[in-house]
């Protein structure tokens, strides 16, 4: 669940990324500041130091700002997470990414797709399946799989709040509940 707060703090980056001349492609910054919570989730050391009240703001940004030097991040990025660390909101990195994504998408007219099958998919079924979630949305679906044996066959789709149930166990529910009610 994105948080307020985090989908305040993803906006306005978003708004600075997008704006006219500001050189900064959208889907490089979400790739960046993915690297940036996957550098902070890889070493507790530092996610405690980055969540201590003990520990300085100064003190937490030079030790960000050294570590992300090799990852060649762009100003506005480190800027950015300096911002979340003034306002101790570094602890929300991951929802407010999350919801940069979200919007990102939004944005580019796509629309999130969560998919479980019971089974591994092939590219041309997920082609096949991205194609129908798209029309079925109005927008492009971008979808994220998963897999569940329990599920026996077929997939299930969930386009925002709407879930698509083409499972196996999912027919057998309804011709369950038929055959208890009829």
């Amino acid at each position: 669940m994105i948080s307020a707060v985090g989908g305040r703090y993803a906006k306005a980056l978003l708004d600075i990324v997008t704006a006219r001349g500001s050189g900064l492609n959208p889907d490089t910054v979400l790739k960046q500041l993915r690297a940036i919570e996957d550098l902070i989730d890889s070493s507790l050391a530092l996610t405690h130091a980055l969540l201590s009240p003990a520990v300085s703001p100064a003190r937490k940004r030079a030790v960000i700002g050294r570590l992300l030097q090799p990852l060649e991040i762009p100003l506005v990025v480190r800027n950015f997470i300096f911002v979340t660390i003034d306002h101790r909101r570094i602890s929300q990195l991951d929802q407010i990414v999350d919801s940069y994504e979200d919007l990102l998408d939004q944005r580019l007219g796509f629309v999130q797709a969560e998919v479980t099958s019971a089974s591994l998919l092939g590219e041309p079924q997920r082609a096949a399946l991205e194609a129908e979630l798209s029309r079925l949305a109005g927008k492009k679906a971008k979808a994220a799989y998963a897999i569940d044996p329990d599920l026996i066959g077929g997939v299930v789709a969930r386009v925002g709040s709407i879930l698509y149930d083409g499972s196996v166990r999912g027919q057998l529910e309804r011709m369950r509940a038929k055959l208890v009610s009829g």
